[in-house]
């Protein structure tokens, strides 16, 4: 697999070849020699990867494409938009259907983050034809595969994360969770410049806002690793972090990557997919420690999982107070409804077990034993 082959085969299938910056090409190149010498991709596997790789670099053609054609599109601002991160697991996604629900918020959805071009009609985030048909590609998933809808479900038309905006930079911890990369994962923590990443974010964005605007509302959780480069594109950024007890958060992380892999390979190591996680989950805590020292303990808000499940509307009350913002009835309401709706364990039941991959819960807790401690996280 060559980077050189991905994008000819983008500009084969848009009839495109401009890529916007072109650092674009750096997360790429890594990208494709660690997928061909590192992932051990199945025969099955191998095709499907090299067409997602495609159809992402596609999606940026288009949008390079559209915001050329559409140039007034970059003078509108992004104000104060929320970001919602936190360890994987740990409730980013209650978080955010919780706020979308506001009718004052706007959220990436899932289908327009992978078919952005061109922007949904106004009034029509819930009813394109790319929404319905991303949907019944869903409903698919579901059917052969309801582990991983267990583990971690959206809808065609649910908030999703930014991960798929910054996978268009090729700047994402998605591929190295998706396939073993390990060469690009080190690339992602230790030497990679999120900036054009978190630039091109933002003329997603505001390509997206050009029929249907709101309040950006937006989660991912590994956003803690480049808290800086996120406040340089965005100074008016509020920040939230979610918390929970990092034994259910490494164990649930774990078994969600287990589940996706084979998908793209036969081989799945275990104990590798958690020393990953662990090492990623340390530089994620420390560099938002670092965050704090510079901008101040408020610079960030905080949520406990437990305190979020107990009582999620409560915490919405508290969030709005803290950036001094009303919760509208009308919000509170459709937050309600959304509870009601769609409760926990809709998919079905996350089953893991820590054991599975060499750890036990006493060991996690012992090495995240500051990070718990720093901010009174319940744990078992």
């Amino acid at each position: 697999m060559k980077a050189a082959d991905i994008v000819e085969k983008a500009r084969q299938t848009t009839g495109l070849s401009d890529l916007g910056d072109p650092s674009v090409m750096e997360g790429l190149e890594i990208l494709a020699k660690a997928s061909t010498e590192e992932a051990r991709l199945s025969a099955v596997g191998a095709p499907r990867w090299e067409a997602q790789l495609v159809a992402t670099l596609s999606n940026r053609l288009r949008i390079v494409d559209y915001l050329k054609q559409h140039p007034e599109l970059l003078e509108r601002p992004i104000e104060r938009p929320m970001f919602v991160f936190g360890l994987p697991r740990t409730g980013t996604t209650l978080t955010i259907n919780l706020l979308s629900a506001d009718p004052a918020r706007r959220c990436l959805l899932r289908w327009e983050a992978l078919n952005s071009v061109p922007p949904a009609a106004a009034g029509a985030l819930h009813t394109d034809a790319r929404c319905l048909a991303e949907q019944q590609r869903l409903a698919m998933a579901v059917k052969y595969a309801p582990q991983i809808a267990a583990a971690h479900y959206e809808d065609a038309d649910s908030p999703s994360e930014c991960q798929f905006a910054m996978a268009l930079s090729f700047c994402a911890q998605l591929f190295d969770s998706t396939v073993h990369v390990p060469s690009y994962g080190q690339w992602m923590l230790r030497q990679a410049s999120y900036l054009p990443a978190f630039r091109f974010h933002k003329r997603l964005l505001q390509l997206l806002q050009a029929e249907n605007t709101g309040r950006w509302t937006l989660k991912n959780p590994w956003h803690p690793l480049f808290l800086n480069d996120l406040v340089t594109v965005y100074p008016d950024a509020q920040l939230v972090m979610t918390h929970r007890d990092p034994a259910e958060v490494v164990g649930s992380a774990c078994s969600l990557i287990r589940h996706v892999r084979p998908n793209f390979s036969e081989v799945v190591d275990l104990p590798q997919i958690a020393a990953q996680l662990i090492e990623t989950f340390d530089l994620m805590i420390a560099r938002q420690n670092d965050y704090r020292a510079r901008h101040g303990a408020d610079s960030i808000y905080d949520i406990q999982y437990a305190e979020q499940l107990r009582d999620p509307l409560g915490q919405m009350r508290k969030l709005y107070a803290h950036f001094d913002e009303p919760l509208t009835p009308a919000a509170e309401a459709a937050m309600a409804r959304l509870l009601a709706d769609k409760p926990q364990g809709l998919h079905g039941k996350h089953v893991y077990s820590l054991e599975e991959f060499g750890l036990t819960a006493a060991w996690v807790r012992q090495h995240f034993r500051d990070y718990c401690e720093r901010f009174a996280i319940p744990c078992k």
